[in-house]
């Protein structure tokens, strides 16, 4: 069964259908998005947008900027946590830190988070001796711990609360209800099989030895924290008339979040927007696009102008550190008077000690 699942997958790899499928994917979700989009906000009235971007609290906005700052500094152990796990414990969480920061800011910004995420993971972490396939590993290992807290947040979100998930997908309640069990069930089935014994994925030098049991939950709470904060974040911009709860919020955050980001586009752009006015229809347009807007300044546009101006200034330093002129060697000091004559004087020595061995023969 599973030879057969990995021929199927290798066949589709070497004729290059898995990225034509998912460039057929992506393309169809960014095109039914901006359908979706333009026929809610065709009529958007324009003053009362900016009447609701006035109205909102300043004590809203500044939690949603704490917790934002919250979730980018949990954003840096996934990093950390993957250069532990491929056995780099001598990079410090300085350098995670820098690397996790920009490269989640730059991704999430620019779109294919893993291949620009991956280029700036690269350029940090290659003056500290990591080559491409250990990027890769760490690569790896932030996204497994991103989708397992996104399948423990949603499972248990969508399991206690089905409703929030059926106002995106449109299945009955019971069905995703039953997916919510499925995921939750998936992801014990995963904690349970690294716990049995030491899990190894890859081939060749690209193998990674998967956490283990305690480890894995490490991942999950990592994961469900970072998520955590950014959907207080959404919530404290959201409307407050009429009520709604926060699992409501963050189920469809989540999933609008996890819609964008299998779109490609950059920062989820018109994806995640369709998503979250669809999920929240019954909370006012304008308001609750104010409410995004001001999200996407705090989240996307804010940390990326901060990791373009830390990247520009350490580029700045390294390229003045390597330019600086290096420190001409000192000459070689002469040797000592007394080293030179007790030189001379071993060498007399010898010299006797020869000529007299050549007359005695």
């Amino acid at each position: 069964m599973l030879g057969s699942i990995r021929q199927t997958i290798a066949f589709l790899r070497e004729k290059h259908i898995l990225h034509k499928l998912g460039l057929v994917l992506s393309l169809s979700v960014i095109g039914f998005a901006c359908y979706v989009l333009f026929h809610m906000l065709r009529d958007i009235d324009v003053d009362d947008l900016i009447d609701a971007l006035r109205d909102k609290s300043e004590s809203d906005i500044l939690f949603a900027a704490l917790f934002v700052a919250a979730g980018y500094f949990t954003l840096t152990f996934y990093d950390l946590f993957a250069l532990r796990t491929i056995g780099r414990g001598d990079v410090p969480y300085r350098i995670a830190a820098l690397a996790g920061f920009t490269s989640y800011s730059v991704g999430h910004n620019v779109g294919a988070s893993v291949l620009t995420g991956g280029a700036v993971r690269y350029r940090v972490y290659s003056a500290w001796g990591l080559n491409a396939v250990d990027v890769a590993k760490v690569c790896f290992v932030a996204g497994l711990t991103f989708w397992l807290g996104n399948a423990a947040v949603l499972g248990l979100g969508i399991s206690y609360h089905p409703e929030a998930a059926a106002q995106i997908d449109k299945l009955p309640v019971w069905l995703n209800q039953i997916v919510a069990f499925a995921a939750l069930a998936a992801l014990a089935g995963y904690v349970i099989w690294v716990w049995i014994r030491p899990r190894v994925v890859g081939r060749g030098n690209w193998t990674v030895t998967l956490p283990g049991g305690p480890l894995t939950l490490l991942q999950i709470v990592i994961g469900i924290v970072d998520l955590g904060f950014c959907a207080l974040a959404m919530y404290m911009l959201v409307p407050g008339e009429p009520h709604v709860d926060f699992v409501t919020v963050a189920v469809i955050f989540v999933s609008a979040t996890l819609l964008g980001f299998a779109s490609h586009s950059p920062g989820g752009l018109g994806v995640f927007d369709a998503a979250m006015l669809v999920g929240l229809w019954q909370l006012d347009r304008e308001e609750l696009l104010a409410g995004m807007l001001l999200f996407r300044v705090l989240y996307y546009i804010v940390p990326f102008i901060l990791s373009l101006l830390i990247l520009a200034a350490r580029e700045l330093i390294v390229s003045r550190r390597s330019e600086a002129p290096r420190a001409a060697p000192l000459p070689e000091e002469p040797p000592a008077a007394t080293d030179v004559i007790a030189g001379s004087l071993d060498e007399a020595v010898q010299t006797k000690a020869l000529m007299r061995e050549e007359r005695r023969a």
